[in-house]
């Protein structure tokens, strides 16, 4: 997008969002248990359950929807480009996503089993098809997504919980301690692993995120051809009910998902739980985005947003900046970390990363235009070299 295209706010907020995502991430990094439906027997003191249940609260299953409400604003901002170039959009995004299932392969092959770019591709042509839809049709049909993903979701716990059957706890350890001592291999080894893993994950990216992504996708799109997110401030009122709503919701449905996914493992309650935060993930998914917005309003807010800002201009970059690093921290690839470091340690990790890409990305945007893969998946897009320096007049978070 050019300068003109860019809404700062945006910006910020999908810099804090990538940091939310990195500390979910980061844990699937550092230990195998992580989604397995056992306790990593390694780190099961108290400390390690506090850190645990935290995440399930505060994080887990809540950034990567602000994230998908956002790429969905976006797609009005490319409707716009495209428009202003006397391009058709159909050829950019059809470019555009494809730059993004190859990068989406390779980073779930090579990095990171838990890759969401691929499902972004292929959702994102969903949300290009949809396009068409009237305000609330698309709204609708967000709504839909989630009630019948979340109605399944807690079908299915029940329907476990009344069966009887119950997760044999013996097999699930031993194939995470046998994942652990792959991922402390060779390279090759490692890479065996994560491709071994990619059907499993991706089937399960499918049936949780997906639904929840486009219905995400479909909001972000409903505010960005509203022009929500321009002034903040003109919409105050509207943020400040999705603040409160979202808090009463959200908040409770985030401490049930917790209690049920950590107290209940293997019983299916753990899956109605997982049920519960579908239904009620986006409300507070959607409080966290408003009181972010409603504070970068203020003189202390907008220092926060300018060093977030250019972390969120180039979030694919230090997206996959992260996965890389994490990547030769916790697997053969260089310390082998995995199964070794505890929760507290891991986020502690997590934020020293996060803070060192914050001065890196506002550095590297004081001089060029766009971060390296935002430059590559630009030229893609638009059939063309872009600019790569950045223009002396320009700002380094416009």
């Amino acid at each position: 997008m050019t300068k003109a295209d860019r809404i700062a706010d945006v910006d910020a907020l999908r810099g804090a969002a990538l940091f939310g995502i990195l500390v979910v991430n980061v844990c699937a990094f550092a230990s195998a248990f992580y989604g397995a439906g056992v306790r990593d027997p390694q780190f099961n003191g108290a400390m390690d359950h506090t850190v645990r249940a935290l995440i399930a609260v505060l994080f887990e299953m809540k950034f990567y929807l602000l994230f998908s409400f956002l790429f969905g604003y976006s797609v009005t901002l490319q409707m716009a480009a495209a428009e202003r170039a006397g391009e058709a959009l159909t050829g950019r995004m059809l470019r555009r996503q494809t730059g993004l299932l190859a990068l989406g392969l390779a980073h779930g092959a090579l990095l990171f089993y838990g890759d969401i770019l691929t499902i972004y591709a292929i959702l994102g042509l969903i949300l290009l098809a949809l396009r068409h839809r009237s305000d609330s049709a698309a709204l609708r049909l967000a709504a839909l997504l989630i009630l019948v993903s979340a109605a399944l979701w807690i079908g299915l716990g029940l329907l476990q919980w009344a069966s009887g059957e119950r997760m044999n706890r013996a097999v699930v350890t031993a194939q995470a301690v046998a994942a652990q001592a792959a991922y402390r291999g060779d390279p090759w080894r490692v890479i065996a692993q994560r491709v071994a893993e990619l059907p499993s994950v991706w089937g399960m990216l499918l049936m949780i995120q997906a639904p929840c992504a486009l219905a995400m996708f479909l909001v972000g799109f409903v505010a960005g051809r509203r022009d929500l997110l321009r002034h903040v401030t003109a919409h105050r009122v509207l943020f400040r009910r999705l603040l409160g709503l979202g808090l009463a919701i959200g908040g409770p449905g985030a401490l049930l998902y917790a209690w049920l996914s950590q107290g209940f493992i293997g019983t299916g309650w753990d899956v109605v739980g997982l049920g519960v935060c579908v239904l009620t993930a986006p409300l507070l998914s959607a409080a966290y985005g408003s009181a972010f917005l409603l504070g970068i309003q203020t003189r202390a807010g907008r220092v926060v947003a300018g060093w977030l800002a250019p972390a969120g201009r180039m979030a694919l970059t230090n997206y996959l900046t992260q996965s890389l690093v994490c990547a030769f921290l916790f697997t053969g690839y260089g310390a082998g970390l995995i199964g070794r470091v505890a929760p507290l340690t891991t986020i502690g990790l997590a934020a020293l990363l996060f803070a060192l890409q914050l001065p890196v990305s506002r550095w590297w945007l004081a001089r060029f235009a766009y971060g390296p893969v935002e430059w590559a998946l630009r030229a893609l897009t638009i059939a063309r070299w872009p600019r790569w320096r950045r223009r002396a007049e320009e700002g380094v978070a416009a």
